[in-house]
């Protein structure tokens, strides 16, 4: 049949290949982060990337890649894209994150947007999306920054994640 009984106290080891119909649960998890200050820079975030490497930090499957900023996925399935960040605007400047996504490699649309206000302190913002990546070849992401005034940053650093960005396969397409 199509049920396994194990009795109370015992276990069950599944090894190998578990069979057809077998749907596993997440199978790629990675973070990314911004190594350095944003100051002035309004745009796509281009430059100051990396693979998180702390101490302690793992990655799941295979990783993201990254180029000038172009975020590609290693496989097809419905991935949630998650942009949190540390930032301090000043005086009136409001600060926008946003997540951008192309099913073309060419025309991208913001699918989720942060905003920070707080003049003065280190605030957060966060936004996430769930991208459906159809096609390794056309479905990219982009991280963006909007209305960053004099005297406003975006927190970067190497050696621990003030800002970053999360990718996590869910399943299947």
């Amino acid at each position: 049949g199509d049920t396994v009984t194990v009795p109370a106290g015992a276990t069950l080891n599944v090894a190998g290949t578990v069979g057809t119909g077998f749907t596993p649960g997440i199978t790629m998890a990675d973070q990314w982060r911004l190594t350095s200050n944003i100051t002035s820079t309004n745009g796509v975030i281009t430059a100051n990337l990396e693979q998180v490497d702390t101490n302690g930090q793992g990655t799941l499957g295979t990783a993201m890649s990254e180029s000038s900023g172009v975020f590609s996925f290693p496989s097809t399935g419905i991935y949630l894209v998650e942009l949190f960040a540390m930032t301090n605007a000043n005086g009136a400047d409001n600060i926008i994150m946003e997540i951008h996504a192309t099913t073309n490699n060419s025309s991208y649309v913001t699918v989720a947007e942060g905003v920070n206000g707080v003049d003065g302190a280190l605030q957060t913002l966060s936004c996430s999306s769930l991208i459906d990546v159809t096609n390794i070849s056309n479905v990219k992401i982009q991280f963006n920054v909007q209305s960053l005034n004099t005297g406003s940053y975006i927190d970067g650093d190497t050696s621990q994640t003030n800002t970053g960005f999360t990718f996590i396969r869910l399943g299947d397409t």
